[in-house]
């Protein structure tokens, strides 16, 4: 699990870069998003930062990346709405 957390200053440019996310993961929180964990997505992702972002940041600007591994991924608890997203839902006919 890849845990993406930012804040941009610039409404146009936090839009951009939300949207951008959403292609490897799925939102948990306003600018926190939790991305697909593979070497390849960390890498576009790292890509983006350093040929779009980081030439433009102000010093308001930043983006905080975690690696979270398997073993670490177990311990995290979860409450409220985010204990659910991890349940598998099965509906019948």
């Amino acid at each position: 699990m890849i845990i993406v957390s930012y804040d941009f200053e610039d409404d146009k440019r936090r839009g951009r870069f939300s949207k951008f996310l959403k292609k490897f993961g799925r939102r948990i929180q306003y600018s926190v998003f939790e991305l697909k964990n593979s070497q390849r997505v960390l890498n576009n992702v790292l890509a983006e930062i350093k040929s779009k972002y980081e030439p433009i940041f102000t010093k308001a600007d930043s983006i905080v990346i975690i690696n979270i591994c398997e073993a670490c991924r177990a311990k995290i608890k979860r409450f409220g709405y985010a204990a659910n997203e991890e349940q598998e839902v099965v509906f019948f006919n």
